[in-house]
């Protein structure tokens, strides 16, 4: 697997995810960001997007899972993201993170950001 990274930054999306009746009700806004590590060496030196990966496609990906699925546990849209991106473009690299900037938790704080990284064969 090579050491390059395509990074998508930043997706937002409002969705359902959660514990309380609330957010099933009401919804939040959820930001995830996705980097896919491999060898695009051959994608860059021949411009060809069939040697790399169309990150409209990893961003339809995460589109449809975040707002078409619905997860208590930010964890588990987590691992149902990197599980659908990897087993879509395999044999891939990957991290997931999925933040909740507003959740039902009292305090002041940014949110809450859940890490995962996987691989794909």
């Amino acid at each position: 697997m090579g050491n390059d990274t395509i990074r998508l930054r930043n997706m937002r999306f409002y969705a359902y995810h959660g514990l309380f009746p609330e957010e099933a009700r009401l919804g939040q806004r959820f930001e995830v960001d996705v980097e896919l590590m491999g060898d695009f060496g051959k994608a860059g030196r021949d411009d060809d997007l069939e040697q790399s990966i169309n990150y409209a496609d990893v961003y339809k990906i995460v589109e449809d899972v975040v707002t078409q699925r619905r997860f208590k546990l930010v964890e588990a849209l987590a691992e149902h993201l990197a599980a659908a991106i990897g087993t879509s473009h395999a044999p891939i690299s990957l991290v997931v993170r999925v933040r909740k900037p507003h959740p039902p938790v009292p305090g002041d704080f940014d949110g809450i950001e859940v890490e995962i990284q996987r691989r794909y064969d």
